[in-house]
C-alpha cells in the first residue's frame, strides 16, 4: 500500500513547464476519465506553487467542465487574481487539448485570531470497530476493486454500509478514511491529499434517498462543482470521519454536503458539491 500512497504523491508533484504552468500526469487507469479528485487535488497544487507558504488555503470553489481524458497530461493556467495584506486568491484552469476540463478558484489568507466555535462530531463507532472495504466485500464473497488506482491508497471504512444506508433511504452516509502511509509535512499538501479523497462518495450519498448506492449502474453520475472549507489544521493521515448527507436532488442534480472531523471530534472541513445523477434509460 505504501506505494499507492507513493503513487498518489507523485501526481501531486506536477511539473513546472513556465511561469504559473504546470503540467499534471495523467493517471494510469483502465476506466473513461479522470477521476474528480485528481483533477481538483493537482488544480489546487498549481495555485500553492505561486503562494507563500505562511498563507493558508481556507476555500476552493470549483467547476468540472469536461470528463477529462486519462490518455492525455493535463495543463494547468494559474491566474494570480490578487495578492492582498490578508487574503490571495488565485484561478486555475486545467486543460486537454486545448479544451478546458476544469475551472477552480482558491483563497489563502494569513492567520489570524477570531472567535470560535464548531459543530460537534456525531456519535458514531471508531474506525477500529468497523470493517475495510476488503473485509466488506469480502464477506459478501466478492474482491473489492478500486474504481480509480489511488483508491487503494486510502484506507475508507463506511460506518453503516453503503447497502444499508440505501435500503433505509436515510440520504445520510458516513465514513472514517485516511491515507494508508505516512504523507510528508510540506506545507499544504494534507490540505491537496484531502481534496482528493474529498470526492470519495459524496455525490453517491444523493441517490441513497432512491435506493441506490455509490458506484450505482442505474444512474449516470458525474461531479458538476466541488468546494470546500478548511477551518483547522489536520493531517491527511490520520482518520478523519466524513459525515456525508443530502438535502436535495432535483433535475437530475443532486447536492450533497460533508463535514469532516478528527477522531478527537474536531471539526476542520466542510465540503459541498453537486452533480448529475441522470436515470438511464432502461433498453
Amino acid at each position: 500500500m505504501a506505494d499507492s500512497v507513493s503513487s498518489l504523491l507523485s501526481l501531486l508533484d506536477i511539473e513546472t513547464l513556465d511561469v504559473d504552468l504546470y503540467l499534471g500526469e495523467a493517471p494510469k487507469t483502465d476506466v473513461q476519465r479522470v477521476f474528480g479528485g485528481h483533477v481538483a487535488a493537482q488544480a489546487l497544487v498549481a495555485a500553492v506553487r505561486t503562494v507563500d507558504e505562511k498563507r493558508q488555503v481556507h476555500s476552493l470553489h470549483s467547476y468540472f467542465l469536461r470528463p477529462g481524458d486519462p490518455k492525455h497530461n493535463i495543463i494547468f493556467h494559474v491566474d494570480r487574481i490578487r495578492e492582498g495584506r490578508s487574503f490571495t486568491t488565485r484561478r486555475v484552469v486545467a486543460k486537454q487539448q486545448g479544451k478546458a476540463i476544469f475551472h477552480l478558484s482558491v483563497s489563502f489568507q494569513i492567520a489570524e485570531d477570531g472567535p470560535e466555535h464548531a459543530d460537534p462530531m456525531p456519535d458514531v463507532p471508531s474506525p477500529d470497530e468497523l470493517q475495510t472495504m476488503q473485509q466488506l466485500f469480502a464477506g459478501a464473497g466478492v474482491d473489492w476493486k478500486p474504481p480509480f488506482p489511488e483508491w487503494s491508497s486510502v484506507d475508507l471504512r463506511y460506518v453503516t454500509p453503503a447497502n444499508e444506508v440505501a435500503r433505509a433511504r436515510s440520504g445520510r452516509l458516513q465514513a472514517w478514511f485516511r491515507a494508508l502511509d505516512h504523507v510528508p509535512e510540506v506545507p499544504h499538501l494534507h490540505v491537496c491529499v484531502l481534496t482528493y479523497m474529498s470526492d470519495m462518495s459524496l455525490l453517491g450519498t444523493t441517490i441513497t434517498p432512491h435506493g441506490g448506492i455509490p458506484g450505482n449502474h442505474n444512474y449516470r453520475m458525474a461531479s458538476l462543482d466541488h468546494a470546500m472549507w478548511f477551518h483547522r489544521p489536520f493531517r491527511a493521515d490520520e482518520w478523519l470521519l466524513y459525515d456525508m448527507r443530502s438535502s436535495n436532488a432535483f433535475g437530475a442534480r443532486g447536492l450533497a454536503h460533508g463535514q469532516l472531523f478528527t477522531e478527537g471530534g474536531t471539526l476542520v472541513a466542510t465540503v459541498m458539491q453537486e452533480g448529475l445523477i441522470r436515470p438511464m434509460k432502461k433498453s
